[in-house]
Formats: C-alpha cells, sequence, structure tokens
C-alpha cells in the first residue's frame, strides 16, 4: 500500500470523526503515513493535501523520505507547526491522537492555534492511524518475514553459545552482535535471556548470573529490519531434565499449537487466549500463566490487536499476532514459547516456523 493511500483512508477515517483533518505526530504514525523515519515529525493532512514537518537536522532525510509531501523546515515543535499549518487552512476541528499526546504536548498543540479555535478545535480520535496498521500490505509482510526467517537463523547460531559458566548476557550479546552483523536497525526490544530459577521471571533480561548445569534458559527477543520489528521466544534445557520440566514444557508446547492452530479471520482474540488457557488448565498450569497470550506486531513491538482473555476484536487477513504462553513456577523455572503468525484468508501462517520448537537439551 503506498503511502497516498494510507493518508486517504487516514483522511476519511477522520472524517468520520467528525473532522476536516488530521494531525499525526506518534512517531511510527508519521512513518506510516509519509515514510519519514526521523526523531521529530508529523503529518498534516487536510482533505487531500499532506504536510510533512520537521526541522534542519532532517532536511535531506525529510525529500529523500517523505516523497510527494509538502516539506516544511523550521525550528522549533513540528507538531505546533503542523496543528497551526492546519488553522490557517480554515478548518473548523482536527481529529489528532490523544493516546500519543501527554498534557504538556497538548497544550504546545493549543497554543500554536488563534485562542478562538481552541475550544473545539481538537478532536480525540484515539488509534486512528494504530487502527489501520494492524492489516498488514503485501510489503509490510515481506519485510517482517525476512525479520522473522532472521530471527530463526539468529537463534539457531546462538545454540553453540548456550553452555554452562557462560552468562545471560554473554549470550545475548553474542546473539545481538550477530544481528548488527546482519544488517538489522535495531534489536525489537532488549533481549531477554532467564536461566535456571530466573527462568520463572517473564521479563528476566540478561543479567551476569552464570548458566546452571542443569536447568532452563528462556530467550526472548526480535530483530527490527526496515522499521518492522520481529518477536520469538524459545526455551531450552542445558542437561538432563527432570519429569516436571519436560512435562512443564511439553504442556506449553501443547497450549501454544493449540492457540496457532485456532487462527483464522472472525476468531475473536480472546477465543485464541482460551485455546492456549485450556490447555494450560487442564495441565494444572493456569495460575502460572501470569500474561495474556500475545499481541499485534508491526511498526512496533507491540500494537493491536491484544490477545488476551476476553477480548473480542476479531480477527482478519493481513494481521500479524504473537502467541506466547508461558508457565513460571517461583523458585524453580519457567517456560515460554512464542511464535510471530500471520492471519490469511483461511487460517494462520507461521511466520518463525524455521525455528522448530521440539525439546531441545543441551
Amino acid at each position: 500500500m503506498q503511502h497516498g493511500t494510507r493518508r486517504r483512508l487516514a483522511m476519511l477515517s477522520a472524517q468520520k470523526s467528525g473532522a476536516q483533518a488530521f494531525l499525526a505526530t506518534h512517531g511510527p504514525d508519521v512513518r506510516y503515513l509519509s515514510g519519514f523515519t526521523g526523531s521529530n515529525g508529523a503529518v498534516a493532512l487536510v482533505g487531500g493535501r499532506a504536510a510533512l514537518f520537521t526541522d534542519g537536522r532532517y532536511t535531506t532525510q525529510a525529500k529523500a523520505e517523505a516523497k510527494g509531501m509538502r516539506i516544511h523546515v523550521d525550528k522549533g515543535s513540528a507538531a505546533a507547526r503542523a496543528a497551526a499549518w492546519i488553522a490557517a487552512r480554515g478548518i473548523a476541528a482536527c481529529a489528532y491522537d490523544a493516546s500519543h499526546t501527554t498534557v504538556p504536548e497538548f497544550e504546545v498543540l493549543r497554543k500554536a492555534i488563534p485562542g478562538k479555535l481552541r475550544r473545539k478545535f481538537f478532536v480525540p480520535a484515539n488509534g486512528l492511524v494504530a487502527k489501520l496498521r494492524e492489516i498488514k500490505d503485501a510489503d509490510e509482510l515481506a519485510i517482517m518475514r525476512r525479520a522473522a526467517a532472521l530471527g530463526c537463523r539468529l537463534f539457531d547460531g546462538v545454540l553453540q553459545h548456550i553452555v554452562p559458566g557462560a552468562t545471560e548476557v554473554q549470550v545475548a550479546a553474542h546473539l545481538e552482535f550477530q544481528a548488527r552483523l546482519a544488517g538489522v536497525d535495531a534489536m525489537s526490544f532488549e533481549t531477554i535471556a532467564a536461566s535456571g530459577e530466573r527462568s520463572a521471571l517473564p521479563h528476566g533480561r540478561a543479567t551476569r548470573t552464570k548458566l546452571p548445569k542443569r536447568g532452563f534458559l528462556t530467550l526472548d527477543f526480535g530483530v527490527v529490519l526496515d522499521g518492522y520489528c520481529s518477536d520469538m521466544t524459545r526455551t531450552v534445557h542445558i542437561g538432563k531434565a527432570s519429569q516436571q520440566e519436560w512435562d512443564v514444557y511439553h504442556s506449553v508446547l501443547e497450549a501454544q499449537q493449540a492457540a496457532v492452530a485456532v487462527v483464522r479471520p472472525g476468531i475473536t482474540c480472546g477465543d485464541v487466549d482460551e485455546a492456549a488457557r485450556s490447555v494450560l488448565r487442564k495441565a494444572k498450569l493456569e495460575k502460572a500463566f501470569s500474561h495474556s497470550t500475545g499481541h499485534g506486531v508491526g511498526l512496533e513491538i507491540h500494537e493491536g490487536p491484544r490477545v488476551a482473555a476476553k477480548q473480542q476484536q476479531v480477527l482478519e487477513p493481513g494481521m500479524v499476532i504473537t502467541i506466547e504462553p508461558g508457565a513460571y513456577l517461583p523458585g524453580k523455572f519457567g517456560v515460554r514459547i512464542e511464535d510471530m503468525v500471520r492471519v490469511t484468508a483461511r487460517g494462520g501462517e507461521v511466520l518463525t516456523a524455521a525455528s522448530p520448537k521440539v525439546w531441545i537439551e543441551l
């Protein structure tokens, strides 16, 4: 989908909210609508007109990235200048995303427009662009497939470095170094590498803790390619496992596979969550599953839809979600398994399938 088409869809959505213009200031939304990747940018949409506002640091970059748009370069807040530009076009109501606008930021926007307009000018339209971003087009999916495939290769390559005595930081550093060599923009988030008892921490970021002679290591990581994130989790066992460790791992695996199997258009996010949760409930591990089953992923590592209990949003073709059930036994160990799944016209396509989820004992 071209940026111009995205802008037209955003403008139509803004009009449905009763506005005659739209102001985008959230970085991922600005990139989605314009292609601009700088840190200070705002997109103003008025009817069929579109303008990008930024500062002098990005003069050349803006011209290269935001093709087909009017580009305004000046000092100060890009968002404020965009708001003033919209108001100067005789607009009475402008939609904006209040969920990504702080109170101080909103005051800057209000002060940028004439006093007589301030009372009713800004119309909250939370998640307007985020909703459009939930459905990935062919170009976006191609990038995300590459990012997911690279993540799988990185996991395969790091296995030889998972040995007793190595630290969690060393494992994470090797993985991230290889990611950089492969040309990623960045990591999607701070790599989680949690071993032994620390594997019971769902967000156990890498520390100087040494890998045990016996125990689990959970690796949760992702890469950013051309602005789009990947996300995957694999849990491996170092040394010979106990029966309990084996049983919990395979219960989580069964739960994860059950949730992947029900992905299709028309099913609710809550149904996907329940598919995983019901397996863990039967295994008497429901209380050990302390978070939602998944989330959307794209220009941001966490975006819509939310795959959680009782969520009524319906899956649609083109969405990309994660499915990541886990079981965490404090003081003992934890297990999580995560894939990225694209919603297709008939079901689900696992984008991280190149990295198997079978039991790995090192």
